[in-house]
Parts: structure tokens; sequence; C-alpha cells
């Protein structure tokens, strides 16, 4: 096993039920870098909205950001790739969410914005309640929110549909998918669709660090837990799930860590990857 390259998601996979990165999983993070192994953050999060915790590790240099929408180089902060959302993409998910009880949120140029009544009340919007802090520390609330968008329509990283309702939500994921071709879906959590450019996803975004690198696709590995880290996984030469992970997830992993409370990612990296 020749790996060179881990990407990692982070909350439910990397980070513990708290959003905090474990002494367990830090330590092993550092060692593999020091073997020289590029650790690469994969996340549905927007730039900067990145925990503090993750990016103050010494060595960790890139981040596919917004479910691959835009890839980052951590010290300098500039962005090596993106793909924005289409003007007309825009246009379809608002029309497609104007006639159903949701809130929006969305990633422009690495800042998160959303909804002021779901930064209010994440919870009645169908967020859990450790989720709250989280929420309201990292989203800019906008009143109108449509025209919020349209203003910046071209410049929009990925946008998120907050629907507490299963059904709802699974009726406009078909709406969405049927009315735009232009955008990529997925979901981390059961509350969300994720939208992005149809060329994104966390698998489009390791591929462009794969290629960066000048890695083999068998060089690579990743970790995940949720629906929108199954593409990620396939990607990677070695695909890791979370005990915790989603069915999905699971089935479209070659490896079965430990619970992300704990320390599944170091279990991971030591027991499976054989990096110690």
């Amino acid at each position: 096993m020749d790996i060179k390259c881990i990407a990692l998601d982070l909350d439910r996979t990397t980070l513990n039920a708290q959003g905090r990165l474990s002494d367990g999983n830090r330590k092993a993070l550092s060692h593999a870098i020091e073997q020289g192994v590029h650790i690469v953050i994969a996340s549905g999060r927007s730039f900067h909205t990145l925990p503090k915790d993750v990016l103050s590790v010494p060595g960790i240099e890139y981040a596919i950001t917004s479910n691959g929408a835009a890839i980052y180089n951590i010290p300098t902060g500039k962005c090596l790739h993106e793909y924005k959302m289409t003007k007309t993409s825009v246009s379809d998910i608002l029309a497609v969410s104007s006639s159903y009880p949701v809130a929006l949120e969305a990633f422009i140029n690495g800042t998160a914005y959303a909804e002021a009544d779901y930064v209010s009340n994440p919870v009645g919007f169908g967020a859990a309640p450790q989720a709250i802090p989280y929420i309201q520390d990292t989203r800019s609330p906008i009143h109108q929110m449509p025209v919020f968008l349209r203003r910046h329509q071209e410049q929009i990283d990925s946008i998120d549909v907050v629907v507490g309702n299963p059904l709802t939500k699974e009726e406009i994921w078909t709406k969405l998918a049927q009315t735009s071709k232009d955008i990529y879906i997925t979901s981390s959590v059961s509350q969300l669709i994720e939208i992005s450019h149809k060329d994104a996803g966390k698998h489009s975004g390791l591929r462009f660090i794969r290629d960066y690198l000048h890695l083999t696709p068998e060089q690579t590995a990743a970790f995940g837990d949720g629906d929108n880290d199954v593409d990620l996984l396939n990607a990677a030469g070695i695909g890791i799930a979370m005990e915790n992970a989603s069915p999905k997830c699971k089935a479209a992993a070659d490896a079965v860590t430990l619970h992300h409370n704990l320390d599944g990612v170091a279990w991971g990296i030591r027991h499976i990857l054989h990096i110690k």
C-alpha cells in the first residue's frame, strides 16, 4: 500500500460529536504528514467555516470545500479551482423551492449566508439541536434570500435547501433533477439538499488534488460518513466509511473503521492504511 494522499470529511468523520478534533485523531494526522502523506480536507462546509481545530494542524495544505465547488490552498487562502453555479440553475432552484416551506443557504466565495429565520431557529427547519452553535456562528443572516441570491448569482459556490420533512425533500430533489441539467445534488444530513455545479462533488475535488500532486488513484484514500461522501469514496483507491456512516456510504466503502467518537480516522489510518 502506497498511500500518499488522504481526503477527510469533517463532520461525523474526523470531528467528534462536539465538533472538535480529538487528540487521537490529531496525533494520527500529524504522524501521517510526517510520513509524507498529504492530508486533504473534503467537506460540504465553505472555506471560511472550516474549524480551527483542523486548520491549525501543521502540514494540512489543501481543502475541498462546498462539496467540491471550490478547492483551496489553506496556508495562502488561495482558491486553486472552482465551479460557480450557472445563472439558469440559480433561477431554477429559486423557482422550485418557492412553492415549499423551506429555507435557503448559500456559500459565496467561501462565505456562508442563510435566511435569517433559519439562523435564528435552525431546529424549526429540521436541524439537530447540537448543530445550533455551528449554524449560528457561521451563517450571516439574510432577510430576503431570493433577492440576495439573484444579486450574487454569478458568485455562488453552492446552495442548500433546508427542509425538515423527508417526503418534501424527496419531492423537491426530484423536481430539481428534472428541471436543471447543470447541477450536482447530494445530501450530508437529513434536512439538507446540497446543490452545486454539475462538475463539482467531492470526487471531482479529489481528482483535481490528485492531478495537482501528480498522484495515481491507487495512492489516494478517503474517509466519510454521509451520502455526499459516496462519490468521494468511489473515487479513492481505498474508501473508508465510519461505523456511524449512512447505509449508502458503507456500501460504497472498501472498509469500515470505528465510530467518529472513537477516533475512527486514527484507527483507520493505522489499521486499514497501515500508516504507523
